[in-house]
């Protein structure tokens, strides 16, 4: 089964930066730091949003995990995603993700934890292309 993800961006007025909605309605701005290339600083650069992106598609896959494991008192409390970028022009050569998680006892959150990293759509996709490290921080 496959299926289509689509996201549409327009101007915001003169400013450069743009207004992306998803097909469901949601929003976000896309923009470069102030006086960068044009940007007003109104939104996320391209990084950001990658970063965005893992770690919000993993905080997601947790809580479907949770889900299957019933597990009703699951808590994401804190998930930090990082991409680290070189070159030039850059490109990102790595990803990292950490997360504390709270609700049962430790190894009912390590599996959790564990499904959800071999169930993430976006770092299954992007790990041909540069490394993800997912790591479980202590409750």
């Amino acid at each position: 089964m496959s299926r289509s993800i689509s996201f549409s961006f327009s101007a915001i007025g003169e400013t450069g930066a743009g207004l992306g909605r998803s097909a469901g309605g949601h929003t976000l701005v896309a923009d470069r730091p102030p006086g960068t290339d044009g940007g007003s600083g109104l939104g996320f650069n391209g990084g950001e949003l990658l970063a965005a992106s893992l770690g919000g598609c993993f905080w997601n896959d947790l809580h479907y995990a949770a889900d299957a494991a019933t597990v009703p008192a699951f808590q994401v409390e804190r998930l930090e995603a990082r991409v680290d970028l070189a070159g030039n022009p850059a490109r990102v050569i790595r990803a990292q993700i950490a997360v504390k998680l709270s609700g049962t006892d430790a190894a009912t959150l390590a599996r959790i934890f564990d499904a959800a990293c071999e169930d993430s759509t976006i770092a299954n996709s992007l790990r041909p292309a540069f490394p993800i490290t997912f790591r479980l921080l202590e409750t």
